[in-house]
């Protein structure tokens, strides 16, 4: 048995919980392994909240809208282009070491490139993210990941009327031991805030946001 995260969106501060649950996990890196284990997690999930829709999003995802959600597949703007980035390559290309600049050239490649770019780890310690000439700390956790997330999930007006009908959210590649940012958090986020009317306001500035969904952190 292995144990992963289930975020269950919330439409209160902190507007998602997470809920660890015990279920069989294929090992291997096969498609159908992956599938196997999102469908014995979500079996597991529904044991214990049987009233609960719950989405794969990721591009292991048998839904089409989750694997559309997956960073790997999500259009985030370039800043001061026409252009759009994945968002796990905006994500990576984001990030400010302390031996160097954002390497914003990662932008334009494809998401699994941008994330194995060697740049991103022989460039020192990572200090902050800058995106659209703005700084985000590395505290509160998630910060600026959340804030890129459901900035690219509003922009895309389909499918942030469709993940509406979601009340949780999974990342079959998510191992909270290992990783801090999840795009199924970020999507439960998305949603409690978007069902407590507080998404347009989240979203006017990066101080909004952090100020509606890290209240306590701030």
């Amino acid at each position: 048995m292995t144990m992963r995260p289930v975020y269950v969106t919330l439409e209160k501060f902190p507007y998602f919980e997470r809920v660890d649950v015990n279920f069989k996990f294929y090992q291997g890196h096969a498609y159908e392994q992956k599938i196997l284990s999102i469908r014995s997690l979500h079996s597991a999930f529904k044991n214990l909240y049987p009233d609960k829709s719950v989405l794969e999003i990721s591009t292991k995802s048998e839904d089409l809208l989750g694997s559309k959600l997956s960073a790997f597949n999500l259009p985030v703007k370039i800043p001061n282009s026409d252009k759009f980035a994945l968002l796990e390559s905006a994500y990576q290309g984001s990030k400010v070491f302390e031996n160097g600049e954002p390497f914003t050239d990662l932008f334009e490649r494809p998401a699994r490139y941008a994330k194995s770019d060697g740049r991103l780890r022989t460039s020192g310690k990572l200090i902050a993210f800058q995106f659209d000439g703005e700084k985000f700390p590395l505290e509160p956790k998630n910060f600026f990941y959340n804030w890129l997330y459901i900035t690219a999930l509003a922009a895309q007006k389909i499918f942030a009327e469709k993940v509406l009908n979601y009340d949780a959210f999974t990342d079959i590649a998510f191992n909270p031991q290992k990783s801090i940012s999840t795009q199924a958090m970020a999507a439960a986020i998305f949603v409690g805030i978007s069902r407590a009317g507080l998404l347009d306001a989240a979203l006017k500035s990066k101080d909004d946001f952090l100020k509606i969904i890290y209240q306590g952190e701030c």
